[in-house]
C-alpha cells in the first residue's frame, strides 16, 4: 500500500513539475517579446515629452537632451551596448499611455506620475522612479501673491489629460476657492501662453515648474509659490504584461545609482574596471558574475550604462542641478543623504 503511495505521489510531483515548467517557458516567451523586438530592430524606441527643459527637449541641432532622454539612452546601452541607438518619440498629455499600450513605443519615460489607476485601471507599470516631486505653482510676481490659496480667481495655464487638473479640482474644494484653468496639450504652448498673458501663471511638477520659468521672457517677473498640493513619483512607464522588460527597466535606474553610491563616474569607469581590486565594483562593471545573464542582457551593461550615460548624479546635476535649471536635488537625493532614492542590493 504504501510503495503505490509513493509511486502515485511521485507521479503527481512529474506532473505538476511539468505543468510548472510549461508556464515558467509560456511565461519567458511573454516576458521577453519587447527585448526580443528590440534587439532584432537594433533599435530602442522611447517615448518622451515633446518639449520640457529639465526632463526632453531638442537643441539647438536638435538633439534629444533632458533627465528622461538620459535613461532612455540608459536603457539602449545596457541592451544594445550603444546610448545612441534611440529613436525618440515626442508625446502629449494625452496620447501618452496609449502609445506606450498600443506598442508603438517601448518605453515610456515621459515626467509621467504614477498612480493607482495607471497601474490598475490602464495596466500600466512604473518599474523606476527618477524624479520625486510635487505639484507646485510659477505665478507672475504682478499679482502680489505668496501663496497658493491666494490664487482664488486666477487662472493657471495646464496640461490636459494629466493628474493636475484633478489636484485643482480637489484642492479648490477643499479650500472653497477657484483656481480656474486654461488647457494645453503641450507644454511649449502653455509657456507662451503664460509669457503672454492669457493666464496667471503655470503649474505642474517641480521639475516642470522651474522649466517653465527658465522659458519665460523675463524669468525674474516669476514667483515659484511655496507650497505643493501634491506627491508624485514619475519615471518609465512599461507594459503590464512585460515582467522580464520591466525589470530590465528597474535595474537600469539601479545602475544609475549604485554607480553613484560606489563612486563610478563617466569619467572613472574604465580605470575602475581594470584596476580596482573591490569585489562590489567588479561584480557592477560585469568583470566578475554572471548578473547580466538572468536580465538576458551581457554581463556589462551596467558598465555600458556609466560609460555611455553617467551615475545618477551626473545626470541629474547636468539638466536639473549646477549645469541646469538650479534646482536642489532635495527628494531626488540618495537615502544615505536624506533623500528617497534607494540603493538596493545586486548580490
Amino acid at each position: 500500500m504504501m510503495t503505490r503511495n509513493i509511486v502515485k505521489y511521485a507521479a503527481l510531483v512529474s506532473i505538476v513539475a511539468g505543468l510548472t515548467g510549461s508556464v515558467t517557458a509560456s511565461q519567458a516567451a511573454s516576458e521577453s517579446a519587447t527585448l526580443d523586438a528590440v534587439k532584432a530592430r537594433g533599435e530602442l524606441i522611447c517615448g518622451v515629452d515633446t518639449g520640457m527643459p529639465g526632463f526632453a527637449f531638442q537643441d539647438s541641432s536638435g538633439e534629444w537632451k533632458g533627465l528622461d532622454v538620459s535613461y532612455c539612452r540608459a536603457i539602449a546601452a545596457a541592451v544594445l551596448g550603444d546610448p545612441q541607438k534611440v529613436k525618440f518619440i515626442g508625446t502629449t498629455s494625452k496620447v501618452r499611455f496609449t502609445v506606450l499600450q498600443s506598442r508603438e513605443i517601448d518605453v515610456l519615460v515621459r515626467d509621467s506620475e504614477y498612480t493607482l489607476a495607471r497601474n490598475s485601471q490602464l495596466r500600466l507599470m512604473e518599474p523606476a522612479v527618477n524624479f520625486y516631486t510635487g505639484q507646485t505653482f510659477m505665478a507672475r510676481k504682478s499679482l502680489g501673491v505668496s501663496h497658493v490659496k491666494e490664487l482664488d480667481g486666477a487662472t493657471i495655464c495646464v496640461l490636459t489629460g494629466t493628474t493636475l487638473e484633478t489636484n485643482i479640482a480637489d484642492y479648490n474644494r477643499a479650500m472653497k476657492i477657484k483656481i480656474n484653468t486654461l488647457l494645453f496639450d503641450k507644454p511649449e504652448e502653455a509657456f507662451a501662453a503664460a509669457d503672454a498673458q492669457r493666464c496667471d501663471g503655470y503649474t505642474d511638477d517641480s521639475g516642470s515648474v522651474a522649466a517653465a520659468r527658465s522659458t519665460m521672457k523675463v524669468p525674474e517677473d516669476w514667483v515659484i509659490l511655496p507650497e505643493t498640493i501634491s506627491s508624485q513619483a514619475q519615471g518609465a512607464f512599461t507594459r503590464y504584461d512585460d515582467d522580464q522588460w520591466t525589470t530590465i527597466v528597474k535595474w537600469t535606474h539601479g545602475a544609475m545609482l549604485k554607480a553613484e553610491a560606489l563612486g563610478i563616474t563617466k569619467a572613472n569607469v574604465d580605470e575602475l574596471k581594470s584596476t580596482s581590486t573591490d569585489p562590489q565594483v567588479k561584480k557592477f562593471l560585469g568583470v566578475e558574475g554572471e548578473l547580466g545573464g538572468a536580465l538576458g542582457l551581457n554581463n556589462d551593461f551596467a558598465y555600458q550604462i556609466v560609460k555611455g550615460v553617467g551615475n545618477y548624479a551626473e545626470v541629474y546635476d547636468e539638466y536639473f542641478g549646477s549645469k541646469g535649471l538650479q534646482l536642489p536635488r532635495g527628494l531626488n537625493e540618495l537615502y544615505t543623504k536624506g533623500g528617497l532614492q534607494y540603493v538596493a542590493s545586486w548580490y
